[in-house]
């Protein structure tokens, strides 16, 4: 009888600490911001997003700057995306409104046209600098 009731403690103890766990998410669903300018720092961030084992799917906005990702918890985690971003050369925002430079070596690998930290040429992608020359 001792024998049961220890046997029968030890399932209970086993599925209180397992319900305790946090659940990670097979479809969870991200947004945080990254730096870039055009289309094809567009191309550039979801491809390095969707690179990443468990990601599902990206999508960057280039107005709104909003990178929305659909990804399995169970086999990656937002960081490793953002890890993989960095790589490519753009700048995000973490979920913690930390701001995350990439590295220079990173930054100079995008396109000229891409160079979202230089103020003439985002003017240029908002048409500001065309205004400009008109007047």
């Amino acid at each position: 009888m001792k024998k049961i009731i220890f046997i029968f403690s030890l399932f209970l103890i086993g599925f209180s600490v397992q319900s305790q766990e946090i659940k990670k998410k097979k479809n969870a669903k991200v947004t945080f911001e990254v730096d870039g300018i055009c289309g094809m720092c567009k191309k550039r961030i979801e491809t390095a997003a969707l690179k990443t084992k468990g990601v599902k799917f990206a999508l960057w906005d280039v107005s709104s700057h909003q990178l929305n990702l659909i990804m399995d918890e169970r086999k990656t985690d937002v960081l490793t995306v953002q890890k993989n971003i960095l790589k490519v050369g753009h700048d995000v925002v973490g979920l913690d409104a930390q701001k995350i430079a990439a590295t220079e070596e990173a930054y100079n690998s995008v396109h000229p046209c891409c160079k979202y930290r230089d103020e003439e040429i985002v003017l240029d992608h908002e048409g500001g600098l065309k205004k400009q020359k008109k007047q």
